[in-house]
């Protein structure tokens, strides 16, 4: 029997997915891989494997990891069809696992396309009365749209983060100085000024641009963090509107509604890049093994901003951890997701009742770290915190997680145990027996009941 080391790499479709997201052609990839464009061409279509030397190739050439490349299918996507394929539409299909990961690795676009279809059926039996009273569109709503735009390009605008260093000297460094040089900035540049009036005068709102007057208002309710983010949005807005509307431009949002949320979420980025400054911010993190608290507190952020800004650092040359990020609501609505390499929850679904993040709520200030096993073996470190709201009365949770294989650069998770927690992506995607905390039954499975034994997990199942 072949090993993993024997067997042949066909990896074309991931190899066609590389070159797209670098602008090459064929031509110019394999002139700068220093092969034919025709050999280029049998790799990508799969008519031959990928050799060791070129793997080495890609590598040095592109500054790739080869164990991301490598070592299998897409796994958000892998995940994301398993729960799709689990839906009671589909089930008795019975589409086997190894299928699932192939049409994952070899054929991305593929995947993607599916998740979109089952999304937009998702919305629409979210919202019958609504379709049937106004017809509405089958597309993907908005929200769905930039989360899976942000997740393509692994959260990350290099453009963005460009042209925000090429700013950044100009303002200074330290929350105060950048407060000052960024004031500075909109004053002379763009002729805007800034102040912090009272609640009662935005009437609701916590920050507002007054366009005739060339004035930038912040509520007095607003936290200092919150007051330098509103101030480098405002900065963004008209400093890096080039960079911004290009990075829009390559999304191409389906319509007016994406476009604008994409605008302000890209905004945001920009935002964050100005008051973290990339290759400063990496090394901070790196230097702290990534102490939010630190974090903020040298660039005069929130813990929140801090986790977000640790989710883009995917430089070519320069990464960061591929951290994941989620944030969630006491009754458990997830309302931000990032995901990177590892995601131990489904799309189409809730959390894992035993992964424990939920403690955090009842423990505010405190940070709840945890080492999770998912189905398929891959281990997790996470570590979560309530936050409060911004301006508003309660919290949210915030849970920041990656690879366990990262767990060495991360302070958070010093003093972990060995032994994971066994965990699942939903109760109603999980196939792990006798788990007492289980909410639902699997819909994979058919349920095993008897009615003179009451196990101690609700919902027996059968194995196969």
């Amino acid at each position: 029997m072949a090993t993993a080391a024997d067997r042949k790499l066909y990896l074309g479709p991931r190899l066609r997915v590389l070159r797209r997201e670098l602008g090459l052609n064929q031509t110019q990839m394999a002139d700068e891989l220093g092969v034919s464009p025709s050999y280029l061409n049998h790799l990508e279509r799969n008519q031959r494997p990928l050799t060791a030397q070129m793997l080495l190739r890609l590598a040095s050439t592109y500054d790739i990891d080869m164990r991301d490349f490598v070592a299998g299918a897409n796994e958000a996507a892998a995940s994301d069809l398993h729960a799709i394929f689990a839906d009671t539409l589909v089930k008795d299909i019975a589409i086997p696992r190894h299928e699932v990961m192939e049409v994952a690795e070899n054929y991305p676009s593929f995947a993607e396309a599916v998740s979109r279809l089952y999304r937009a059926l998702d919305d629409l039996r979210r919202m019958p009365d609504r379709i049937e009273r106004l017809g509405v569109s089958t597309a993907a709503s908005p929200l769905d749209w930039l989360r899976a735009e942000l997740e393509q390009r692994r959260n990350h605008y290099p453009e963005i983060d460009e042209a925000a260093e090429a700013l950044s000297p100009a303002l200074g460094e330290g929350p105060e100085a950048l407060r000052a040089g960024m004031e500075k900035a909109l004053a002379e540049r763009f002729g805007v000024s800034v102040r912090v009036v009272p609640q009662d005068v935005l009437a609701g709102t916590l920050r507002h641009y007054d366009y005739h007057r060339r004035r930038l208002m912040l509520s007095e309710r607003l936290p200092a963090a919150s007051r330098l983010f509103g101030i480098a949005y405002q900065l963004a807005l008209l400093a890096l509107a080039d960079p911004i509307a290009a990075a829009i431009r390559r999304a191409a949002p389906p319509d007016e509604e994406t476009a604008t949320l994409a605008r302000v979420a890209l905004t945001d980025y920009a935002a964050a890049a100005i008051v973290m400054p990339y290759e400063r911010f990496r090394r901070a993190a790196e230097e702290s093994r990534h102490d939010c608290d630190l974090l903020a507190d040298r660039f005069g952020v929130s813990f929140e901003q801090a986790a977000h800004r640790l989710t883009t650092l995917q430089r070519q040359g320069a990464r960061g951890i591929p951290f994941f990020l989620l944030k969630i609501d006491a009754a458990g609505n997830v309302s931000k997701r990032f995901a990177a390499e590892a995601m131990p929850i489904a799309r189409f679904g809730g959390g894992c009742p035993r992964w424990g993040v939920q403690r955090a709520f009842r423990l505010p200030g405190e940070t709840i770290a945890a080492l999770a096993e998912a189905q398929d073996g891959t281990r997790i470190v996470s570590f979560a915190r309530a936050v409060p709201r911004t301006a508003a009365p309660g919290r949210m949770l915030l849970v920041l997680g990656c690879e366990a294989r990262h767990a060495g650069a991360i302070g958070y998770a010093d003093g972990l145990g060995p032994e994971p927690i066994p965990i699942g992506p939903a109760c109603h995607l999980c196939e792990r027996p006798e788990c007492p905390e289980r909410a639902l039954p699997p819909v994979t499975r058919a349920l095993d009941l008897h009615p003179f034994q009451r196990p101690i997990a609700p919902y027996p199942f059968r194995a196969t």
